[in-house]
Parts: C-alpha cells; structure tokens; sequence
C-alpha cells in the first residue's frame, strides 16, 4: 500500500479570517472550501496552492485539537497530511513497523474524510496525518 500524493499542509492560525489576507489577498490563491468540525472543536478553510491544499485550522474553543498547540506553540505549520487508499489498513501496518497512531480507529475529517494521526515522536519529528476520501 503506497501514498497516492500530499493531501494538505495543516497550519493552526488563530483567526482563518485574519490568515486569508495572507493566502487569499496578497498571493491570489484560491479558497476551495470552509467546514466546523464541531466534534473537534476545528472550523477549517482549504486553499488550493497548485497541486496540492493548505489547510487552515482555527480553534473553536479551548478544548479543540489544536488550541494545545496554538498556546503552546503559537501559529504555524501543524502537519503534512498524505493521502491513503485504506486508513484502516494504514494503521495496522504503522503499528507493525513501531509507529505510533493517535488513535486505534480513524476520525471523521474535513469534506467526507476518514483521517488518522501519527506521533511525531515515531516520524521524525513531523505529525503525520493519513487520510482517506470516501
């Protein structure tokens, strides 16, 4: 099982609104899309930046997955997101090889996604998200 290509470049931003004068009005990329996942606590918004999509994730509270991040960390580059024909099976064969996902199930991603994470600690450094499109 191979990766197909880079899904996304996740960065935590505090304000997406504030982050698009960036993205959207000084380089003229193109938003593709904005989703509330409220179940994690993200609201997201997508820009294609040619042949791959910087994903922008803002906290919707202090319990969302990356508001830990943003206090700590501040904004800034958050993951690289690969895309995968079967998370499910992705997950067993990372566990096989001594990496380590988040979760032992996949989470419901942004645009109809099943996405699962691996500890930076197992990948060099990099949170690494797997996602599959349904």
């Amino acid at each position: 099982m191979k990766m197909k290509k880079i899904d996304h470049i996740g960065i935590v931003v505090k304000s997406i609104k504030d982050a698009l004068k960036l993205y959207n009005d000084l380089l003229g990329l193109e938003i593709t899309g904005e989703e509330i996942l409220e179940d994690r606590g993200l609201r997201v918004a997508f820009i294609k930046a040619g042949d791959t999509r910087i994903e922008l994730l803002e906290p919707l509270n202090d319990n969302s997955e990356v508001s830990g991040f943003l206090a700590k960390k501040g904004e800034g580059m958050h993951h690289i997101a690969y895309e995968v024909e079967n998370v499910e099976e992705i997950i067993k064969n990372a566990k096989k090889l001594g990496l380590k996902p988040l979760s032992d199930e996949p989470k419901n991603g942004a645009h109809n996604t099943k996405v699962v994470f691996l500890h930076p600690k197992t990948t060099n450094g990099v949170l690494v998200e797997l996602v599959e499109h349904q």
